[in-house]
């Protein structure tokens, strides 16, 4: 007997056949005497919609109010997923995030999981129930009670809490992928699906561009050693259990024999990233904290940054220009976080680009391997592809370039590395 945690997504939630369908897939594990508790996502699109019908109350909405509203799509598909398994003779439950008790922080819309209760979760197993948990929400833990949200894709998150929470022999994740391929399969059909991808790949993957899941969860995961499974909820009845590894495994490197003979895992793209150029920004000291500082605290996240070479002219002090890439969502609020801060940083002028993408190579084979870097801009180079932006990590490589060539780098590099398949059907 295992105790599985599965999560099911917006899509595979979508409409009473979907969730029929999703509740036939519970079954089967729960037929094979596994312990289960299952994590769902409000119904695709329902999200979205009660965002804006708290936008549309009131423009300074209080943001409790707004955790109660957004939270409640979560649970409907909670209870009609109850519903639909004891038509099928599956004694089940709906818990809410309050009744779980998983307990977070007062950050309404984006909350931290504290802790999480599962001694009900534990007295259901017992009388041999499935536990249906709505994701993405959980429950003040400073006496207040209040309803809170994690933020968007928490229910990623949820189900990695709880299944840490059980110890759980496997957290399954249902989407509508089948697993974590290589690079995107609609840009590169010759794309292989991963059987295996290392925590820290997939926290690198997830955070440059890869959609798969969020990145708060393979975090999370990797904390808490998690065994995570991504693979498809749309595939039919016939289809193999899902402890045969029809999908990807998020595990540890320890898990994967000889980690280093392979150089690359993935190629990623991100096309939701504007860069910001400061033009003649004075070259002193504390410069460079003047741009910076204002956006820290304004939560903006800041990724690549060049500061050019500084430059003098007759007369005049020394003056550099600094360019650096934000998320684009956060493109309006960075312009005018830093025009308020203009007469402290001293820039002339401020230029913006949305016509970016970045371009990231990742596999924990770079630590042992020299020349990736090198692989990388010599394969974009041959191809006319202009670098603007370059940011590295351990195991990554990320370069920005204009976005018109997004899909050539893509394919160019996944072929550059070897990570082809041997026929577009692999």
């Amino acid at each position: 007997m295992a105790r599985i945690v599965m999560k099911f997504g917006g899509t595979s939630m979508a409409g009473i056949e979907r969730i029929r369908n999703v509740a036939a897939r519970v079954k089967r594990e729960w037929e094979a005497g596994n312990q289960v508790a299952v994590v769902v996502s409000a119904m695709a699109g329902d999200t979205d919609r009660l965002v804006n019908f708290c936008r549309e109350a009131s423009s300074l909405y209080d943001p409790r109010e707004y955790d109660v509203v957004v939270s409640s799509g979560e649970q409907v598909t909670s209870g009609l997923l109850s519903v639909a398994l004891q038509a099928l003779g599956v004694p089940a439950r709906s818990w809410l995030g309050s009744q779980v008790a998983i307990h977070t922080d007062s950050a309404h819309a984006k909350a931290r999981i504290q802790s999480i209760d599962s001694a009900g979760l534990e007295e259901g197993w017992s009388r041999g129930e499935v536990a249906v948990i709505p994701g993405f929400q959980g429950v003040t833990s400073d006496g207040s009670n209040r309803v809170t949200t994690l933020g968007r894709g928490g229910s990623d998150t949820s189900a990695v809490a709880v299944a840490a929470a059980v110890k759980a022999d496997r957290c399954d994740i249902y989407t509508d992928v089948d697993g974590v391929y290589t690079t995107d399969p609609r840009i590169v059909p010759r794309a292989r699906k991963l059987k295996k991808v290392t925590y820290e790949e997939m926290l690198e993957l997830a955070s440059v561009g890869a959609k798969v899941l969020q990145t708060r969860s393979v975090g999370l995961a990797m904390k808490e050693q998690v065994r995570v499974q991504v693979l498809s909820s749309f595939t039919g009845d016939t289809a193999p259990m899902a402890d045969t590894l029809p999908g990807t495994m998020i595990v540890g490197e320890e898990e994967i024999q000889d980690v280093e003979s392979q150089l690359i895992t993935g190629i990623a793209h991100d096309k939701n990233e504007a860069k910001i150029t400061l033009t003649a920004v004075p070259d002193k000291p504390g410069a460079v904290a003047s741009i910076f500082d204002p956006l820290a605290e304004a939560n903006i996240n800041v990724d690549m940054i060049i500061q050019n070479i500084a430059h003098q002219s007759a007369g005049s002090a020394s003056a550099t220009d600094v360019t650096f890439t934000v998320p684009a969502a956060d493109l309006a609020r960075s312009i005018e976080t830093l025009n308020q801060s203009k007469a402290d940083i001293g820039f002339a002028e401020l230029l913006q680009d949305t016509r970016v993408a970045k371009i990231s190579v990742v596999g924990v084979g770079m630590r042992s391997h020299a020349g990736v870097a090198a692989t990388m801009f010599k394969t974009l180079g041959a191809r006319g592809i202009n670098i603007q932006a370059i940011t590295t990590s351990e195991i990554k490589v990320s370069v920005l370039i204009n976005e018109d060539e997004t899909e050539l780098a893509v394919r160019v590099l996944h072929t550059a590395y070897g990570l082809d398949a041997e026929d577009a059907a692999a």
